[in-house]
């Protein structure tokens, strides 16, 4: 364990996105409405997920850049201009997600309006950015206390919910949908579990964290972040199926209307269960908006230095982004639905920073002998020669 440990930490922050906000919006919504179905969508991302994070974490280590810088280095401008309009764009949604979650806790928890408790929301996010400032160790460890506290909130209503094994056990391994509205749902959990802000953000935080002076060293780095990611991954996963089957096992068939919402969960909470549960998926949910809400921040940062090799502060940066979802609180819009259209959004995401994750990947150019047997895609199109 002692030669594992100073290589954790890059996948548990980049683990945080996939238990934002807008996991608690899609999961909730889809135990509530259709039980136990939607289950497999959850394992399948999941596994997804940790696939595609360790390509990321790859790139980052084998070529000493992140995929930012190496879209700019690899294709020609318009394409590279266009990705980085486009993980913008994703960027402003994921913040949408994150600040209104946190804001949400605080008004469930505390009685605070939605507008208000966004601005203490931004401002919870500049402390916990601001442990970036006294190394990248206190950030990931404050960003990984966070992600604990998400992870035994869920271990406490899972006991008070009681899930049925045969339900989990028939729907977790066997597709299914139970009309178009599930199929919306499973677009916003497959966008709220593969986050493509984070598939740039971990090839920055492996990039130069430890570097490897040849390729045997890089390639025994390479196989402790696999274990990084499967260990992040495999929590957050579990995180995000024990929301599904808490929501399905306290309250699909209620009759409560309005809990397949984070306000109807947290009174469905407290008239079903307690006012303890209640306040402890309070909790889970304020201490998700606080932690992802960082790290979307830092993924946009190395977002915009990687793309245009621009970089700004990122406390202004912070500031900017809170703007969007300052408006949504602002105008009054349905938190809950605001947070699973933003994960819409972020699926429609995807390909555009997957794809072009794993056409660099397989470049014998780029990663040397740490390319895929497929071997390296033509120079022409939009490729440089």
């Amino acid at each position: 364990m002692s030669r594992i440990w100073p290589f954790l930490g890059p996948a548990f922050v980049a683990a945080v996105a996939y238990i934002d906000p807008g996991n608690f919006a899609t999961n909730i919504a889809g135990g509530a409405k259709f039980g136990y179905l939607l289950l497999w969508v959850i394992l399948a991302a999941n596994l997804i997920a940790m696939v595609v994070q360790t390509q990321s974490a790859k790139l980052g280590i084998a070529t000493g850049k992140n995929l930012a810088e190496a879209c700019r280095e690899v294709f020609r401008r318009r394409t590279s201009v266009g990705l980085w309009i486009q993980a913008e764009i994703v960027a402003m949604a994921t913040d949408i997600a994150e600040v209104v979650g946190a804001a949400l806790g605080l008004n469930l928890l505390f009685g605070i309006p939605l507008f208000a408790a966004g601005l203490i929301a931004g401002a919870g996010a500049f402390a916990i950015l601001a442990l970036q400032q006294m190394g990248y160790r206190r950030l990931e460890a404050g960003i990984t206390a966070l992600v604990g506290v998400v992870i035994l909130s869920f271990i406490v209503e899972l006991f008070h919910a009681k899930p049925s094994g045969s339900e989990v056990a028939s729907h977790l391994f066997v597709p299914g949908f139970g009309g178009t509205e599930s199929i919306l749902l499973a677009t916003g959990i497959i966008g709220a579990t593969v986050m493509p802000h984070v598939i740039y953000l971990h090839s920055a935080l492996t990039q130069k964290r430890i570097v490897g002076r040849d390729d045997g060293e890089r390639k025994r780095i390479l196989r402790f972040e696999k274990i990084d990611v499967v260990i992040a991954m495999s929590l957050a996963g579990f995180v995000n199926l024990s929301m599904m089957m808490v929501a399905a096992a306290l309250f699909h068939d209620s009759g409560l209307t309005g809990i397949d919402t984070i306000e109807g969960a947290f009174d469905g909470f407290k008239s079903l269960v307690s006012n303890n549960a209640a306040t402890v998926f309070g909790i889970a949910l304020l201490a998700s908006g606080f932690a992802s809400s960082s790290v979307g921040t830092m993924a946009g940062q190395v977002v915009m230095q990687g793309f245009i090799q621009r970089r700004i502060p990122i406390f202004v940066r912070r500031a900017v982004t809170l703007a969007p979802a300052l408006v949504v609180l602002a105008v009054g819009i349905n938190p809950t639905k605001a947070l699973v259209g933003s994960q819409v959004v972020l699926s429609f995401g995807i390909p555009f920073a997957l794809v072009p994750l794993l056409l660099i990947t397989r470049r014998r150019d780029m990663m040397a002998r740490w390319s895929t047997p497929a071997g390296s895609p033509p120079s022409s199109g939009c490729w440089r020669e």
